[in-house]
């Protein structure tokens, strides 16, 4: 794997740590900033709300350029912002950063996920895949607690800080490893791991000696804006793939965000256990990213169906079995490998129905991964406030997962009919 695909990761684990460490910084904020605990929940919200916004936006608007610039441009748009942030004394401009940042953030991983599979070989982009979402897991298993602890002891700027000083490698590393050139087809990272090059008489060569390298292959021109939009939404199975994907990371964030009272107020346990069990689940979430990253490629549509289908019966026991501490505790590091190993494979899945438009594919799987972080948690919401107890946003994750279902079902359906009319046809 090259290294480059490494240095994505570390990049999107900061990133992944801003995203979700004000979980444990809310009330900081809001009594440092002299605000309610409402307004100062709508910073997450606004993140989430540029996210979903700026994964197409910053694509368009970096489609043409060099991914190594595009790259170093969020990423120091991403530093600049959380340092600003660290220093503000007013809510507005902290709220405006978070936005901002949130913008750098989704452009940094649309042009990431694209980068990191034109590295490696085809067998390889589930693992690429893996690498690059890998950080978002780390974030939460070693960030996100990290932060935490920062903002217990030396305040709530000092996470802000951290999340700019961890970006600072990253931000060097893909100047000296991520190839420069511009969107279109495979790139040599400089940190190793090239991928075959095609020699004039259609013979795969790497790592040749100057005396027999090939001439570089002319990089394909880019799409217009236009027919790039157009292959995309007229691509096969690509919306109904996006539409699974909004479910089940709805699913996911709509119980996540409500584990802590779960824990605390249905399961008995008392607030020191929570920390553990976050990180049990961001532990299982890393275990699934890698196990997409190794088998998904291998038979990707039984895959998901599989790990969708024992993600609804997940939910539904959670919420059963919430009341008893040990059921509970060995459900959380399961639910966690199997969404996030879903959703790595969903993610793969999407980067390859895209073909050359893959940029803008995953600026799309960014926009729907978290359109469903910002309505699970809603929907969730709305269960507890309609009394639903502290189980609801389970129940409600449960069903996010069996609407996943038919929407794969039903892709599936459509696929075998496509199948049959052409077959129909070619025998006709």
């Amino acid at each position: 794997m090259p290294f480059a695909v490494y240095v994505l990761g570390l990049a999107v684990f900061a990133q992944g740590t801003s995203e979700f460490m004000l979980s444990g910084l809310v009330s900081a904020i809001a009594a440092d900033l002299d605000v309610s605990l409402s307004a100062a929940g709508l910073l997450t919200s606004a993140f989430a709300v540029g996210m979903v916004l700026g994964a197409p936006l910053m694509a368009l608007f970096s489609r043409t350029w060099p991914r190594r610039r595009a790259l170093l441009l969020f990423l120091a748009v991403f530093i600049a912002v959380h340092i600003v942030g660290a220093l503000t004394p007013g809510y507005g401009v902290l709220l405006a950063a978070r936005f901002v940042g949130a913008l750098a953030n989704a452009g940094f991983w649309a042009v990431a996920l694209a980068a990191a599979v034109s590295m490696v070989p085809d067998g390889l982009r589930g693992r690429a895949t893996a690498v690059v979402v890998g950080g978002v897991t780390i974030a939460c298993v070693v960030g996100v607690p990290a932060g935490a602890v920062l903002g217990e002891r030396w305040g709530w700027r000092a996470a802000f800080w951290a999340v700019a000083v961890v970006s600072l490698p990253a931000l060097w590393a893909i100047t000296r490893s991520v190839p420069g050139g511009v969107p279109g087809g495979r790139d040599r990272g400089r940190g190793g791991g090239t991928a075959p090059v095609a020699d004039a008489r259609g013979t795969a060569s790497a790592g040749q000696g100057p005396e027999t390298a090939p001439a570089p292959a002319r990089t394909p021109a880019p799409i217009p804006v236009r027919d790039e939009l157009r292959l995309l939404l007229t691509a096969p199975h690509l919306l109904p793939t996006l539409l699974t994907m909004a479910l089940v990371q709805g699913a996911t964030f709509c119980a996540f965000s409500y584990l802590e009272p779960l824990l605390t107020r249905t399961t008995g346990l008392t607030i020191t256990w929570v920390p553990v069990a976050l990180a049990l689940f961001g532990a299982g979430a890393f275990l699934g990213v890698g196990a997409a990253g190794r088998y998904a490629e291998r038979r990707p549509t039984a895959f998901i169906a599989y790990g969708m289908a024992a993600l609804a019966l997940g939910w539904s026991a959670l919420a059963l079995t919430a009341g008893r501490p040990l059921a509970a505790l060995a459900l959380i590091p399961l639910l966690g490998m199997l969404a996030f190993g879903t959703g790595t494979a969903l993610i793969t899945r999407v980067l390859g129905l895209a073909g050359r438009s893959s940029t803008l594919a995953g600026a799309f799987g960014t926009s729907a991964f978290n359109l469903g972080a910002a309505v699970g948690p809603w929907a969730g919401g709305l269960a507890l406030e309609a009394g639903g107890g502290y189980r609801s946003p389970v129940w409600v994750s449960a069903a996010l997962m069996a609407l996943a279902l038919l929407t794969e079902g039903a892709r599936r359906l459509r696929r075998v009919r496509s199948r049959e009319r052409a077959s129909g046809s070619t025998a006709g």
